[in-house]
């Protein structure tokens, strides 16, 4: 019987290589997706302003990236609500 090696181990991390978890990968993930909202509201603003150091097409481009990642979320989300009912529907 041949034993995969440490390193092909599911679950082993290299050393040197920070450990992340899924709940940490998620938070990170919403906070950059909030970060980028935040950031397309306070350049839309600045654009109803008249800043001229903001410019339009960078706004628009900025709330596109924007509604990408809220959609990108919300899609992880549902499959996620899909996983966890498929799988408290499963027979024991």
């Amino acid at each position: 019987m041949v034993l995969p090696s440490d390193a092909a181990r599911p679950g082993k991390v290299e050393s040197g290589t920070p450990a992340v978890g899924f709940s940490q990968a998620l938070n990170q993930a919403l906070k950059s997706v909030s970060a980028t909202q935040l950031q397309a509201t306070e350049m839309q603003r600045q654009v109803q302003l008249g800043n001229p150091t903001v410019s339009l097409e960078e706004t628009m481009v900025t709330m596109q990236k924007a509604q990408i990642g809220f959609q990108a979320t919300l899609q992880v989300r549902n499959r996620l609500v899909q996983a966890y009912t498929d799988i408290m529907n499963m027979t024991v």
